[in-house]
């Protein structure tokens, strides 16, 4: 997380009131978050107050209290969570292209972001009600930076250097174009609409070939 001046925000964990120490806490601290996520993901943000984190969890409202001050102290719990997955995934993404394992980096990395919004509806509600106040706000250009400076990487990996402003200019309009299309094909009820995900893949991989070629030519 970051703050609004971008410097570097504590760990939503410390933002509890008190660390669960003892087992029993900590499994009502994982009851509060789990109950969050369900809200959101079933509900939406606007649903999510304390009250029902309460009920959700099975816990007295008091109980969460104790851990978390306010609402938004939960909302940076859980997006810290959600933030944490999408790290690990695009350091494993550029693992991978630094091993030589990757042939197919934007089609690889499309995938695994759908994957993050399919299997964390609670995250992708989240994301989707980021105008809604400040911690939302944070979380999702916490997100959105992350990924694209691994995306940064794995650019500057595959085209033999450093790629300046131009490649950072290039992976954040990659990620505000990937996270715009996949908020629209996970963001209903029903199926997914796995063709626009497929045809969000041929967009990048045009927008990436052209990239490469302007790199290589700049080298050249």
């Amino acid at each position: 997380m970051v703050t609004e001046t971008g410097e570097p925000r504590p760990a939503a964990s410390a933002r509890l009131r008190r660390q669960p120490q003892q087992a029993r806490s900590r499994a009502r601290v994982e009851a509060i978050l789990a109950a969050a996520d369900r809200i959101l993901s079933q509900e939406g943000y606007e649903a999510l107050t304390m009250r029902r984190i309460a009920e959700g969890a099975g816990t007295p409202v008091g109980s969460i209290y104790q851990f978390y001050p306010d609402k938004s102290a939960v909302v940076d719990a859980l997006g810290q969570r959600y933030l944490d997955a999408f790290k690990a995934a695009i350091d494993g993404l550029v693992a991978r292209t630094v091993e030589g394992g990757l042939a197919e980096p934007v089609g690889m990395m499309v995938d695994i972001y759908a994957e993050i919004f399919r299997s964390q509806a609670g995250g992708t509600a989240l994301w989707a009600g980021r105008h809604l106040s400040p911690e939302l706000a944070r979380a999702d250009e916490a997100s959105n930076t992350y990924i694209a400076e691994g995306l940064q990487r794995i650019v500057e990996h595959l085209t033999g250097g450093p790629g300046g402003h131009g490649v950072q200019r290039a992976t954040r309009m990659v990620v505000w174009a990937a996270n715009a299309v996949l908020h629209e094909v996970f963001k209903s009820d029903g199926a997914p609409d796995l063709e626009t995900v497929d045809e969000l893949k041929r967009m990048l991989n045009a927008y990436w070939a052209d990239l490469h070629g302007r790199l290589t030519a700049a080298e050249g």
